[in-house]
């Protein structure tokens, strides 16, 4: 397999795998599987068996290691609880192995709604309902995990952990003045008045758990022949903080009444979902936390998110993107704004 098409030394991965007790001979079926970031998602079977390796990308990003290597630890804490996930097989912190940090992970067998439903799902609007609840309860099931019991002290810092988000992402988004041709802040609408209104009404306590920190229909995948969450996936941003995080975000990305989505998270065909209130209705049935400020988690999202996505837009402006993308997330982030601004008002 040509490096340029698939930047895994195979052989020097047998190798790591043999020394672990992973099987005997070649890899064979090695493909490359497509996901929702650069990472590198590698199927292959051994021995029999099959795996799937994630490592970073061939050109690392300064925290490219410390990112993988806590993914690995959240999966491997998540395994004895009924947390849906990609089980984990075997961590390899070691950068040298791959020339980077990996691991390998059990295949999941599910779909990702948002590239299309099998004719099943497609066909049944209650079926489609129920997968949004079950979406719910996923979350519902990751914020009931005790961190500490299952090792995950230290894996983030949840004193202040609210207090704190206004103003990290108000500096992300000051950041971007060093892109030449960024239009800056003034461009977007509300963004000024949603920041001192997430100030103004930040929840003064919160019982810290784990959160995945980008949970939208994206980021799991449901069973092939039925309703149920298959897995969580993508958990590079896990951390520890509060839980209501991840359902703000989930209602911040859900498409609204008329179906319209938010860059690209939406599922044809939508009918019989869930509605955003529905979903917080349900996740009161499966949750002791209190949804009093909801509204706020849901506007914090749209305005994480909005200045996340701003990013590549004032990559762009300064050619360091494609002007197409840039446009198109830039689109997104005043759509967000906008439903921020209409949920506060």
């Amino acid at each position: 397999m040509a490096e340029r098409e698939e930047p895994v030394d195979l052989a020097a991965l047998a190798d790591w795998m043999s020394a672990n007790g992973l099987g005997r001979g070649p890899i064979e079926g090695a493909t490359r599987l497509s996901g929702g970031t650069q990472n590198i998602l590698l199927r292959f079977v051994r021995d029999g068996r099959a795996y799937v390796l994630r490592r970073p990308p061939p050109h690392l990003r300064a925290n490219s290691n410390e990112t993988m290597r806590r993914e690995m630890r959240v999966l491997g804490a998540l395994a004895a609880t009924g947390v849906p996930h990609p089980r984990l097989i075997a961590p390899c912190p070691d950068e040298t192995v791959l020339g980077a940090a990996f691991y390998l992970m059990e295949p999941v067998a599910g779909f990702n709604a948002t590239t299309g439903l099998p004719a099943r799902h497609a066909g049944d609007p209650a079926l489609r309902r129920r997968m949004g609840l079950s979406l719910v309860e996923g979350i519902a099931r990751l914020g009931a995990v005790d961190y500490q019991a299952v090792g995950l002290a230290g894996f983030g810092r949840p004193e202040g952990f609210l207090a704190r988000q206004v103003e990290r992402w108000q500096s992300q988004l000051d950041s971007y003045r060093e892109y030449a041709g960024w239009a800056g802040p003034a461009a977007l609408p509300g963004v000024a008045r949603i920041a001192d209104w997430l100030t103004r009404h930040c929840p003064a306590h919160f019982t810290p758990g784990i959160i995945h920190g980008d949970y939208h229909l994206a980021n799991v995948m449901f069973e092939p022949d039925g309703p149920e969450l298959a897995a969580i996936v993508d958990w590079e941003l896990a951390t520890i903080g509060d839980p209501l995080i991840d359902l703000g975000w989930l209602i911040a990305t859900w498409p609204d009444a008329a179906g319209h989505t938010v860059a690209g998270l939406g599922v044809v065909p939508f009918d019989g979902f869930p509605d955003a209130a529905q979903l917080v209705e349900h996740y009161k049935l499966h949750s002791a936390r209190d949804l009093a400020a909801i509204d706020w988690y849901a506007v914090l999202a749209c305005y994480k998110l909005g200045i996340i996505l701003e990013g590549t837009h004032a990559r762009a402006a300064a050619g360091k993107a494609p002007k197409a993308t840039g446009d198109m997330l830039h689109a997104a982030t005043i759509a967000l704004f906008e439903r921020a601004a209409r949920w506060i008002a």
